[in-house]
């Protein structure tokens, strides 16, 4: 059998598993941001027809979850496990949704890393012959997370410039040991129909703990950016690769802030500036447009890099427009009392390698 650890950190995968359908699942304003025609459904009122917001966002994880199910060409019967985490105490939005879906399920907290880390893991179980199908997600709301972390949604206090926008979207993708046979991938966005790029997970790296000593719980770009910067310099360590060798290295939701300061700290690693500035991105600064939707400081939450990857970023691979990406997603691992009790912010950043490829090659129909 190969060595599938490499380096210190990153597991590279024999098998090479496939990603054969995904959706995304956001709230209004996400669908009035210039991302909308990239998910699959844009919702009108974000409490999606319940009673509380905490229902609304198990509702909206439930969806993006079953329509990556149908889009795959699988079924419910297909499945093996469902990997997914939310922001809320005791994994509510994950826990209700497989309460639904009634399939095998291990929920997942690393905050706004939750995607990333769910997709990884997928993938290593998929590779390590423990699955055959698995379906990871991630899902955040805004009224549901300011309740939880921060003021009632109905104080209306004051966000100063820094704070971030905790996105309400979800994002599912479905990971199988063979590629699609069903002739397309059931990628989310418009450019699902008809593409002809299988996509792959090539390799995986697991992120450390980096704790900068932010305490400022407005400051979450500032605190993830040293774990998103670590654990990139240590992919490309353990892998051999350069930066430029992905057409985009995206990063989960660092926001404006944070996005600079990874910037600035990869370029203090060494990294060229031309390779950071031309192939460097953060979903926290794609999400909403900055001024006009009044986000200050960009967007965060689980569901923020969980829809993006699974609209945007793979429906582009599926089309052929990126063949090599590696997926960032960063948390901030605070509680709801850690800040009250003097404690800092600690950060941690997992990355997933992704590859397109021509589905002919790889066996599609």
């Amino acid at each position: 059998m190969a060595e599938k650890k490499i380096g210190n950190q990153t597991v590279r995968f024999e098998k090479s598993p496939y990603i054969i359908g995904s959706a995304a699942v956001v709230g209004k304003k996400e669908g009035q941001g210039p991302l909308a025609k990239w998910f699959d459904l844009c919702l009108d009122d974000d409490m999606y027809g319940e009673k509380t917001w905490e229902k609304a966002e198990s509702k909206m994880l439930k969806e993006s979850m079953t329509r990556a199910l149908t889009k795959s060409g699988k079924t419910k019967e297909d499945i093996d496990l469902v990997l997914s985490g939310d922001l809320l105490n005791q994994l509510m939005s994950s826990s209700f949704m497989a309460r639904e879906l009634h399939l095998p399920f291990l929920g997942l907290y690393g905050a706004c890393s939750t995607m990333a880390e769910s997709l990884l893991l997928g993938a290593m179980l998929t590779d390590g012959g423990f699955a055959h199908n698995i379906i990871a997600g991630a899902s955040s709301h805004f009224c549901t997370a300011e309740r939880q972390f921060r003021m009632p949604v109905e104080h209306g206090n004051q966000r100063p410039p820094s704070a971030q926008w905790t996105a309400t979207a979800t994002g599912a993708m479905v990971v199988s040991e063979k590629p699609s046979q069903i002739g397309t991938v059931g990628i989310a966005g418009e450019n699902r129909v008809g593409t002809q790029k299988q996509i792959r997970v090539d390799c995986g790296t697991i992120g450390k703990i980096i704790d900068p000593g932010v305490k400022d719980a407005n400051q979450m770009g500032s605190a993830m950016a040293p774990a998103a910067v670590d654990t990139i310099l240590n992919h490309l360590e353990d892998t051999g690769r350069r930066f430029d060798y992905y057409d985009l290295i995206i990063t989960g939701d660092l926001g404006h802030i944070g996005k600079d300061i990874a910037a600035d700290l990869l370029k203090d690693a060494g990294i060229p500036a031309g390779a950071v500035d031309g192939n460097y991105d953060d979903c926290g600064t794609m999400m909403y447009y900055r001024e006009a939707q009044d986000v200050h400081g960009g967007a965060s939450g689980c569901g923020c890099s969980a829809s993006i990857f699974a609209g945007n970023i793979l429906s582009r691979m599926a089309g052929g427009e990126l063949s090599r990406v590696l997926l960032i997603s960063t948390g901030a691992m605070l509680s709801t009392i850690s800040p009250f009790q003097g404690e800092s912010i600690p950060g941690i950043a997992h990355a997933v390698a992704l590859e397109a490829c021509d589905m002919s090659r790889e066996g599609g129909i």
